[in-house]
């Protein structure tokens, strides 16, 4: 068993081997470039590159004309046969051959006949590498042959039965095309009852009578020979029941085929295939077309369905109204059984299709050329499938390969044929013929051996220019026999190219998937063989991409305003950028309102059309970016249209309308407005809204109005314009539907109540002579009601009151109709009078020396004699106890609504007498006023002093001198002065102070420091604390003899000359530092050091004279006069 398996392993190696070598093979064949200059240079077998179709069907009446083109090189003969034999033109005066051209053409406008060329034709292209055939062509005029003449019988049909008019077209070439027409020329009418089949005869499920006519008439179109046959008319007449029956009681025996039945529905047969069962074969590829017609009444309906399977999603189309099945594309998956179900009320038939795919041949791998170098092997593959499989033969320059002349490095292994160790006379065209029953396929394919050294077909120092971190594609187009290897060096001396940061194409081009600024330089393609060595340089250069910095925004814009879209671009300076705007990818309007700057798009006066996307596009030589952004133009909706009122009721109408266009901007409501044309022409009120989705809204209407109605439409800009109004639209009169509202009753006088309301508007009167029932009377007591009818008034008086009583009273509306349901009752009042008594027990309680507390009893409610609107409290100061100045009275009033008893008196003045008094109020005044009262508050703290002011400065004293509080608010006690030294840097020193008795108002203070600033504070005193202070600040002189020593010193020439030469070395100093910083000179770390001292380490003065020593001070006071 082991060597079995040995042996069999290495059969498969052996066959792996032969895998890889042919896929080597393969690999190693050569391209050639389409470089035209090397085409010429190239010897090349002839290649086909233009023929006729297989099967070419001609117009007989034109020249035939058999295409061949080829191409090679040297350029190619051509020749022909005819149903396999050779075929001489030059012995046939009607065929020519087109110069430089295969191409054949047949004269047959000048006596020729198209029937005498009819045949199978194969044109040879050939030169010193090889022949090249075409495909088998054959030639048939086409044939469009008149109708036999046929005798046509009138078809006589009952209603309800099924009727085939039969078409039997003329065989043409190709088959025509077939439709039903009139005598006028028009197309039949078809439906589910009445249609055409694939073959042409036109079916009738069932006939009617409006079936019966006498030109039912089938043409055939001939398309290639563009006529038109035409059958003669056959007639068809369709008896209805009642004109069968009179013709069976005339004419016909109780025994006759009609009989007298009626006419009677019937389940479904099929006309069309007949049978159960049925077969079918197409090829793949093609159009599938399957086809059911049954009879029957009602009208079958048909259904398709595939047995075992689905129908194909999306090649599967139903035509005829349902009665065609087709699939198109169909493949051999498409095979199986199609089953056609025809059914109506009374049941159904049914029909099974068996469907076959057969296949002609098809390419699963067709022979591609091969360009060899002297030694080198290849293969041909030829690779096609069928159904069935089709069989494959090899010809070599169109000789059958058994009989053409050997080769010894070329075998034939079925489908292949290997080269190997080719030389320059193995140069051949082979031909692959792929063929089984439905068709065939025949390819050329070349072997091209050549021996050429390497040749670099770029040009030398092409210049590539690529963006930034963009692929980089540098050329390397080259040939040569054998194929040359290709390698890549960067600049004059680079090693060679290699790494995953390089691709190297089959084609030579070399690829920097990501090029950057380092990848700019020379870069140098060598090519070789053992034939030669070639090199070529090429130049890359890296730019910056362009790139949209500022993009255009998407803009909402109002109807008649102004946008603008912004683009700017930021680009490479070698670069010139070209911008381009377009609208909806088309250019621009041409329209002065579009103005385009360097970096924007502007579009005066905006329009509905200018709606729409605007796209920024950027050019350059290299590159293009875009950016784009939507401009929405919106407005006000347009007017609803066409109002139209329905369903009208004595209380409702149902309104509708078709919006306006919404301009952009959804329609969010719709408000309906109406017009009372009977009570307020011209005057639209509001009546309701309903969303803008919404077109319909039933209204609710009141009696007697003559309504119209208008829409207007709502979007976030606005309002639209108002719609046309409605139609008029008179409600019916009725009884009122409310009284009025707002009814009151209050007195103008002690003796009177007058009654108020608010009138109804026109159209709540709901009917004509709108009048008011007013009644009254007085409450919690036995009296009827007293009533009177007023109009066009909504007030009445009623006099002869009591006082301040309270009143029940009701205003009902009623019309000519008659009255409004019964009105709710209001309660009112007869007039007030002013209140009779004053509040007693009047007590203060003083909390403060500016607050205190009043209490009060209360009067009886009786003696108010109105509405209590509150108690008042008047208050005055009658004297100040810390002065005796009398001044102007002024009386204050705090008001405390209700019926409270006590309040708070704020806002009052220490140390002071008042008088308070308390009276309570209604609606028509005061009442009188209790006792006064008479109360003191305390003392409080004083005011500030009244001035302060320093007087006569020298210099170790200040005078100051002061008024007393404005409000002393109690007995003063004392002041307290106090002050302190300020600085130069305004920082304070120790605070000192003094008391001063109260009667004093000026004081000196001595054994101060000269020419020293002092701030002082000031303020006086109570027995209950400290006022509000006051400040100053003064400065005693400067002592005369050392300012008059520093004036002395400061007018000195020496010590001006000497200030002067101290500025004359800062200069030079300077001067000095500049020129040695220049040189690059440095200064010492210890000048360094000197220069930037801390301040905080520097020595202390001991004594700066800040705020001086501090003395004792004696002050002269002075009292006032």
């Amino acid at each position: 068993m082991q060597p079995k398996i040995m042996m069999k392993k290495k059969s498969i190696s052996a066959s792996k081997a032969s895998l890889v070598l042919f896929l080597c093979q393969m690999i190693s064949a050569l391209d050639v470039p389409l470089d035209s200059k090397l085409l010429e240079e190239l010897s090349q077998p002839p290649t086909i590159t233009q023929q006729s179709p297989k099967d070419y069907i001609v117009d007989p009446r034109e020249n035939i004309v058999i295409q061949c083109e080829a191409k090679g090189k040297p350029p190619p003969s051509f020749s022909w046969t005819r149903n396999g034999t050779h075929f001489d033109i030059d012995k046939d005066a009607q065929v020519t051959m087109k110069p430089n051209s295969g191409t054949l053409v047949i004269n047959i406008m000048n006596g020729g006949k198209a029937e005498a060329y009819e045949g199978v034709y194969q044109c040879t292209a050939r030169n010193e590498r090889g022949a090249a055939i075409s495909n088998n062509i054959v030639i048939r005029p086409s044939r469009s042959p008149l109708w036999t003449k046929e005798k046509l019988e009138p078809n006589q049909v009952r209603e309800g039965d099924s009727l085939v008019l039969h078409c039997r077209p003329p065989v043409g070439l190709p088959p025509p095309i077939i439709f039903w027409m009139d005598n006028a020329f028009q197309r039949l009418p078809q439906s589910e009852r009445v249609s055409q089949g694939l073959n042409g005869d036109l079916y009738f499920s069932n006939v009617q009578p409006e079936d019966t006519r006498e030109d039912y008439i089938c043409y055939a179109r001939f398309n290639h020979t563009q006529t038109i046959q035409q059958k003669q008319p056959i007639s068809v007449k369709v008896f209805s029941m009642d004109s069968l029956n009179d013709t069976i009681a005339a004419n016909l025996s109780d025994t006759d085929i009609y009989g007298a039945r009626p006419v009677t529905e019937r389940q479904p047969v099929l006309l069309t295939p007949t049978g159960s069962t049925s077969t079918k074969v197409e090829l793949r590829g093609n159009v599938l077309l399957l086809e059911c017609i049954a009879a029957g009444l009602p009208t079958p309906v048909i259904r398709w369905i595939k047995e075992g399977g689905e129908l194909p999603a999306n090649r599967t189309f139903f035509e005829n109204f349902k009665k065609t099945l087709k699939i198109t594309d169909v493949s051999e998956a498409d095979s199986g059984n199609y089953k056609c179900i025809a059914r109506n009320t009374l049941g159904s038939a049914h029909h099974v299709i068996s469907v076959t795919v057969k296949a002609a041949p098809y390419w699963i791998t067709a022979p591609r050329n091969l360009v060899l170098s002297p030694g080198e092997d290849g293969t041909l593959i030829c690779r096609a499938n069928g159904n069935p499989k089709p069989s494959i033969s090899w010809l070599a320059n169109g000789v059958p390969i058994a009989i053409a002349p050997e080769d010894p490095s070329r075998k034939v292994d079925g489908d292949t044929i290997i080269f190997s160790q080719v030389q320059e006379r193995s140069s051949a065209v082979y031909q692959c013929n792929a063929s089984n029953e439905y068709g065939y396929l025949l390819a050329n394919a070349f072997v091209n051996v050549l021996a050429e050294p390497p040749r670099i077909l770029t040009p030398a120092n092409k210049l590539y220019q690529v963006i930034a971190d963009s692929p980089a594609l540098l050329d390397c187009a080259y040939f040569g026999s054998p194929k040359p290897e290709i390698e890549w060096f960067k600049g004059v001396k680079g090693s060679i190219l290699r790494g995953s940061e390089y691709i190297f194409h089959d084609n030579g081009t070399l690829e920097i998937p990501v090029a950057q600024k380092d990848s700019t330089g020379a870069y140098t393609c060598v090519a070789r063989n053992k034939l030669g060595k070639i090199q070529n340089e090429v130049q890359l250069e890296i730019k910056d991409p362009t790139v949209i910095i500022k993009q255009p925004e998407y803009k909402v814009i109002q109807r008649y305003g102004q946008v603008s879209f912004e683009c700017i671009i930021k680009h490479d300076s070698t670069l010139l950028p070209t911008v381009i705007w377009l609208k909806d990818n088309d250019e621009l309007p041409d329209d002065e309102r579009f103005l385009v700057g360097k970096d924007n798009l502007t579009i005066m006066n905006v329009t509905d059309k200018d709606d729409g996307t605007y796209t920024c596009i950027v050019n350059t030589t290299l590159d293009s970016v875009s950016a784009s952004a939507v401009l929405t133009v919106v407005a006000r909706p347009n007017p609803p249209f066409d109002l139209e009122l329905t369903g009208q009721l004595e209380r409702s109408v149902e309104l509708s309308w078709i919006p306006g266009d919404e301009n952009n901007s959804p329609i969010t409501n719709f408000v309906i407005e109406y017009e009372d044309g009977l009570h307020e022409p011209g005057v639209w009120h509001y009546q309701t809204e309903v969303p803008g989705t919404q077109t319909t809204v039933q209204l609710k209407l009141s009696p007697y109005v003559n309504y119209s109605f208008r829409v207007i439409a709502v979007n976030e800009i606005g309002r639209s314009q108002p719609s046309e109004p409605s139609e008029q639209y008179l409600t019916k009169s009725a009884n009122p539907d409310e009284n009025p509202s707002n009814v009151q009753g209050i007195g103008s006088e002690p003796d009177n109540l007058v009654i108020t309301w608010e009138s109804l508007k026109g159209f709540q009167s709901n009917g004509p002579g709108l009048q008011y029932k007013v009644s009254w009377r007085q409450k919690d007591v036995d009296d009827e009601w007293t009533s009177v009818i007023v109009a066009n008034v909504s007030k009445y008086i009623v006099s002869g009151t009591p006082t301040f009583v309270p009143y029940e009273i009701k205003v009902q509306a009623l019309n000519d109709l008659g009255y409004a349901p019964e009105p709710s009752e209001v309660i009112g009042h007869s007039g007030e009078d002013l209140p009779m008594v004053a509040p007693g027990n009047v007590q203060v309680h003083v909390i403060n020396s500016t607050l205190a507390k009043v209490h009060w009893d209360p009067v009886p409610l009786k003696t108010v004699r109105g509405h209590l609107q509150g108690y008042k409290v008047y208050y005055w100061k009658v004297q100040s106890l810390s002065r005796r100045s009398r001044r102007h009275v002024e009386k204050k009033i705090l008001t405390f609504r209700g019926n409270k008893t006590f309040g708070m008196l704020p806002g009052l003045e220490p140390y002071s007498t008042y008088k308070l008094n308390v009276r309570v109020a209604n609606g028509k005044g005061e009442g009188p006023a209790s006792p006064d009262k008479v109360f003191r508050t305390p003392e409080g703290v004083p005011s500030s002093p009244s001035f302060l002011k320093i007087t006569n400065p020298t210099l170790d004293s200040l005078t100051l001198e002061w008024g007393s509080p404005t409000h002393p608010n109690g007995v003063l006690t004392s002041y307290i002065l106090k002050f302190q030294p300020i600085n130069n840097t305004h920082e304070l020193g120790p605070l000192v102070e003094i008391r001063i008795p109260a009667n004093e108002s000026s004081l000196i203070l001595k054994n101060l420091n000269y020419s020293t600033r002092y701030k002082f504070y000031f303020n006086a005193q109570t027995s209950v604390g400290s006022g509000n202070q006051i400040t100053e600040e003064a400065v005693t002189i400067m002592d005369e003899a050392m300012a008059s020593r520093q004036v002395d010193i400061a007018t000195q020439g020496w010590f001006i000359g000497l200030m002067c030469a101290v500025a004359l070395l800062i200069l030079i100093l300077l001067i000095v530092c500049f020129i040695r910083r220049n040189k690059g000179g440095k200064y010492p770390v210890k000048e360094k050091e000197d220069a930037h001292a801390d301040p905080e380490i520097q020595p202390m003065k001991e004594d700066d004279g800040t705020f001086g020593e501090y003395r004792l001070f004696s002050f002269v006071s002075s009292a006032p006069f």
